[in-house]
């Protein structure tokens, strides 16, 4: 119940006669107490609320001090009047813009480009004054980032856009029109064709195809795949066809191959005990160790070796042509040292693969006496 302040002095009987008042209130069977505008109290309101303040210094019961009780200034939404102009005079005045010559601004203030002669000295081309406005905006209107946006400005923008996809539209249909001439015009000289109506026919046959073949891309519809983290990707890794078994189905032993959901990976093979030409799949580990996978790890292993133990300056990462082309330069030299050395191995002790004649194994022997013999014994 709202009560006024300050409150006087009730004795026991008071509080008792007050409480019971308010019981009988909230049960319907006494009328809802009324404030000074006649309107009702609602006697469920806890007594916290519905008591003022002391120092509003309230006469009777009223709920005022739960309402927007201060007084507001005149609080507005809108904004300036864009452009506005209140006087356009004829004659250059006292105290005005001495280049424009306008009343609501000073020299120093002045937009306009500074003229050859002023208003001041010509009293020519007088500056109408602009309308000066004082706004107090509200908090909506403060922190409203659109306040004072013109709508239709954008229609200036939409137009040139669509200009510029005219004129586009323009040029490359008369470039395709002036290929399908050309053509036609070389395929009519093979053929011995000049007849006017057959070539006009060719023509308009020819602007149908311009417009399929720049209309043939609208139709074209990218799919595009939310990822989970963020923004929105063309491709998205680890699926299947739905026709075939997940990964998680092919073995359903509790013992079998683990299936990592978050990542959809199985690393290990589900049925390592199946016949290999029967499996399509046979573990994620598989794929890391096979095809392109394994030559870019050692294209990988290649630019850090490159880079640490030689001192060349590559980097994977950052320059991923020039460490692919440096591991192919590198590929080249190593086959090439291989089979040159493969050549003077065959060269210097023969090949069991050809018909060549081998040397005896007594030659051998004697070539090897002789390099012994040629070494001096130091006794330490």
């Amino acid at each position: 119940m709202a009560s006024g302040s300050p409150v006087p002095f009730k004795s026991r009987e008071d509080h008792r006669k007050q409480a019971e008042l308010e019981e009988a209130r909230r049960a319907g069977l006494a009328p809802a107490e009324v404030d000074e505008d006649g309107n009702e109290i609602n006697p469920h309101i806890p007594h916290y609320m519905s008591s003022a303040p002391w120092y509003l210094n309230a006469e009777g019961p009223s709920l005022k001090h739960q309402r927007k009780w201060k007084s507001d200034p005149d609080f507005t939404k809108s904004w300036y009047d864009r452009g506005a102009k209140t006087f356009h005079a004829d004659k250059y005045r006292e105290g005005a813009c001495e280049n424009c010559g306008a009343m609501t601004h000073d020299k120093k203030s002045c937009v306009e480009r500074p003229r050859k002669l002023s208003a001041k000295w010509t009293g020519k081309n007088i500056s109408p004054d602009e309308k000066i406005e004082t706004i107090e905006l509200d908090y909506d209107g403060k922190r409203d980032r659109w306040n004072g946006y013109d709508a239709a400005s954008y229609g200036q923008v939409i137009q040139m856009y669509e200009a510029r996809d005219e004129a586009r539209n323009k040029h490359v249909k008369e470039q395709q029109l002036k290929k399908l001439e050309e053509k036609n015009v070389n395929q009519n000289n093979e053929d011995g064709i000049n007849d006017d109506e057959d070539n006009d026919d060719s023509l308009g046959v020819d602007e149908a195809k311009a417009d399929e073949s720049k209309q043939m891309h609208f139709a074209k519809v990218e799919k595009r795949m939310r990822t989970t983290g963020g923004g929105s990707t063309g491709t998205v890794r680890n699926l299947r066809i739905r026709e075939d078994t997940a990964k998680y189905l092919l073995n359903l032993d509790v013992s079998s191959a683990h299936y990592d959901p978050k990542t959809r990976s199985m690393r290990e093979d589900p049925l390592p005990d199946l016949d290999p030409n029967e499996k399509f799949y046979t573990g994620d580990n598989f794929n890391r160790v096979s095809g392109q996978a394994l030559e870019f790890e050692q294209l990988t292993i290649h630019a850090r070796e490159a880079s640490e133990k030689t001192g060349h300056d590559v980097h994977m990462q950052a320059a991923p042509s020039q460490a692919e082309l440096l591991y192919k330069n590198f590929s080249v030299e190593k086959q090439k040292m291989k089979s040159q050395t493969k050549d003077e191995i065959m060269e210097k002790y023969g090949n069991a693969a050809t018909d060549h004649e081998l040397l005896p194994e007594n030659f051998y022997l004697a070539k090897v006496r002789e390099r012994l013999s040629t070494i001096e014994l130091v006794e330490f």
